[in-house]
C-alpha cells in the first residue's frame, strides 16, 4: 500500500465527512510531503487532543515511507 493511500485510510476512518478529505503528494528534493485537507468540522478529530492523532498518523507514513525507501512529511491543510 503506497504512503498516500495509507493516510488518506487513516483521515477517511477518522472525520465525519470521508468524501471531503483530499490528499496530494508534493514530492521534493529529499522529502515528499503529504497534504491533507478535511472539511473545516473535522479538523480537530484529525489533529486530536494536543496534535496526538496527527503525531500518530505522521509515525505510520514515515514508518511505511521508510519501507520503501523514502522520507514523508504530513500536513494539515485548512
Amino acid at each position: 500500500m503506497a504512503v498516500t493511500d495509507l493516510v488518506t485510510y487513516l483521515a477517511r476512518s477518522l472525520v465525519d465527512e470521508p468524501e471531503a478529505v483530499e490528499v496530494r503528494e508534493v514530492a521534493g528534493e529529499k522529502t515528499a510531503i503529504i497534504e491533507v485537507s478535511v472539511a473545516s468540522d473535522d479538523v480537530g478529530k484529525v489533529i486530536g487532543r494536543r496534535g496526538r492523532i496527527v503525531q500518530a498518523i505522521r509515525t505510520v507514513a514515515k514508518a511505511a515511507a521508510a519501507r520503501e525507501g523514502r522520507r514523508v512529511q504530513v500536513e494539515i491543510v485548512e
